[in-house]
C-alpha cells in the first residue's frame, strides 16, 4: 500500500484533484552533492530549452533538434545512435560498475499551434503539416524534457565512475502522433529494438505541467493516464433534394442519433466510481448545401479508458450501438475503432513507484498523489514493456493561480523555466537511488 499520511485534497490547474502525500525517508544520501551538480547546470539546461522552444519542429520532422541533442551528447564522449524511429536520438552511458540498466525518456516534438506568449524566446517558425502551412510551437512543454534529459546526461556523465549499472538516454519522436500515413513515436522506437542491446530493466519518464506549482510533483500508481482509441464512424444513406426528405436516408440525421446514443456508452455501461471513461466525437463531415440531403458523413472521435477490459467493453459498445441505431434509421454504418491511432494506458509500475517515492520527496516541496487523467502518452508503449514510473513536474509560477494557467496545446501556455532543475535533480535520483536499490 502507499503511505497514505496527511491527506488533503488540492486542485492543480487544468490536470486534476489530488492527495497530498507527506514525506517519508529518502535514499538520497548524496543529495547535497546532486544538488550543487543541478544548480551548476542550470543556465544550461535554461539556455538549451529556449533555442529548442525558439526553433520547434512538427513530429516526425525533428531533425534540426535531433542534431543539436547528438552535438551536446557527442560533446560528453557517449555512444550515440542516431535516426532511430526517424529522428529519435539514443545515448549509453556504462557505469564503471556492473548493475541495472535505467532508460530515461524525453520527447521531441512541437504542436501545430501559433505562439501567444510573450517571451523573447517565442516561436515563429511555420511548416508544413497536413498539406498546410501552419505555425508551430511547443506548446505541452517537450522543450523542457529534452532541455532536461540533456541537463541529466551532463551530470550522470560526471558521474560515471560512481554508476553501479548502465544508463540509457532516449530523445523520443512523435509523441503528439505522427503524420498521416507514417509511423513513429514510442511505439515505433519498441519495434525498432529501443528496450535491447542493452536490455532495459526500468524506464523513468515525467512531463511538465502549466497548472501544478513549481516545486511539485505529481505521481500516481498504476494507472495515471488514459489508454486511447481514436474511431471513424461512416454513414452511408440516400441523396436527395433538401425540400423533400422522405426520399432519403438522411445520414445527418442519423449521425444526430448515434451521437446521443453513445452518450450512454460511459453514463449507463461503466462503473464510473471504479474507472473512468471518456467517449468524444469531435469532427462531423457531410453535405455541400443547404438544400442537399447528402449520401454520406463521417464522424471522428476519441476514446479513453483507464484498462484493457474497459478498451474492450467500449469498443463493443460503440459498435453496436451505431450499427443498430443506423440499421432503425435504414443508414449502413461503419464503425472503426482504433482508426489510426491506440495508445495503452500510462501504467505505473505499483511497487517501482512505492520503491521510488522517497526519492521523488527528496526533490521538491510536496510530492502530490494524483487522480488518473484522461490524456494519453506514448510512453505507455515504454511502460508495457518494462517497469515503468512516469511524473508530472510542476512548471506553474507560485504567484499566479491554478485556474490562470494557460492549459497545454494552447497558444498562451507558459512554463516557469525554475521548474526544470527539479526535473534534472529528479531525474539523476531515480536514476542513482535505483542502482542502489538492486545492489541491497
Amino acid at each position: 500500500m502507499m503511505n497514505k499520511k496527511r491527506i488533503n485534497t488540492i486542485l492543480l490547474g487544468a490536470f486534476c484533484s489530488v492527495a497530498v502525500l507527506a514525506p517519508t525517508t529518502s535514499y538520497a544520501k548524496d543529495k547535497p552533492k546532486l544538488s550543487q551538480s543541478t544548480y551548476d547546470i542550470e543556465s544550461k539546461v535554461v539556455e538549451w530549452r529556449r533555442h529548442i522552444h525558439e526553433n520547434p519542429e512538427l513530429s516526425n520532422r525533428e531533425f534540426e533538434t535531433a542534431k543539436y541533442i547528438t552535438k551536446h551528447l557527442k560533446s560528453l564522449g557517449l555512444e550515440i545512435q542516431t535516426e532511430v524511429a526517424h529522428t529519435g536520438v539514443i545515448a549509453i552511458l556504462k557505469g564503471a560498475k556492473p548493475g541495472p540498466v535505467v532508460a530515461l525518456r524525453a520527447d521531441m516534438d512541437a504542436l501545430p499551434v501559433k505562439e501567444r506568449t510573450p517571451v523573447s524566446f517565442a516561436s515563429k517558425v511555420m511548416a508544413e503539416y497536413n498539406g498546410e502551412q501552419v505555425p508551430v510551437m511547443h506548446a505541452c512543454g517537450h522543450d523542457t524534457h529534452v532541455a532536461i534529459l540533456m541537463g541529466v546526461a551532463e551530470v550522470l556523465t560526471g558521474m560515471q565512475n560512481e554508476l553501479a549499472g548502465t544508463v540509457k538516454f532516449i530523445f523520443q519522436p512523435a509523441e503528439e502522433g505522427s503524420p498521416v500515413g507514417e509511423e513513429g513515436g514510442a511505439e515505433l522506437m519498441v519495434k525498432e529494438g529501443v528496450l535491447e542491446n542493452p536490455k532495459v530493466d526500468v524506464v523513468f519518464g515525467l512531463h511538465i505541467s502549466s497548472g501544478m506549482d513549481v516545486g511539485t510533483i505529481g505521481v500516481k500508481p498504476e494507472g495515471i493516464m488514459a489508454g486511447v482509441d481514436d474511431m471513424k464512424i461512416t454513414i452511408k444513406g440516400k441523396q436527395s433534394h433538401g425540400s423533400t426528405p422522405w426520399n432519403s436516408v438522411d445520414p445527418i440525421v442519423t449521425s444526430a442519433q448515434i451521437i446521443n446514443g453513445l452518450q450512454t456508452v460511459v453514463s449507463r455501461h461503466m462503473h464510473l466510481t471504479n474507472s473512468p471513461a471518456v467517449v468524444t466525437i469531435g469532427s462531423i463531415h457531410s453535405g455541400v448545401r443547404s438544400n442537399i440531403i447528402p449520401e454520406k458523413l463521417e464522424m471522428l472521435g476519441t476514446v479513453r479508458t483507464f484498462s484493457q477490459a474497459d478498451k474492450e467493453k467500449t469498443r463493443k459498445l460503440i459498435t453496436e450501438k451505431a450499427e443498430l441505431i443506423g440499421k432503425s434509421m435504414n443508414a449502413k454504418v461503419e464503425v472503426q475503432i482504433p482508426y489510426s491511432s491506440n495508445y495503452p494506458v500510462t501504467f505505473n509500475n505499483v511497487a517501482l513507484t512505492q520503491q521510488m517515492l522517497p526519492t521523488l520527496e527528496s526533490v521538491v516541496e510536496k510530492v502530490n498523489i494524483i487522480k488518473p487523467i484522461t490524456g494519453a502518452e506514448d510512453f505507455s508503449f515504454f511502460a508495457k514493456e518494462v517497469p515503468g514510473l512516469y511524473f508530472f513536474l510542476g512548471g506553474k509560477p507560485k504567484d499566479t493561480p491554478a485556474s490562470e494557467a494557460a492549459a497545454h496545446h494552447t497558444p498562451d501556455f507558459f512554463i516557469d523555466e525554475s521548474g526544470m532543475k527539479y526535473g534534472v535533480e529528479a531525474l539523476t535520483q531515480l536514476t542513482l537511488d535505483y542502482m542502489k536499490l538492486q545492489q541491497k
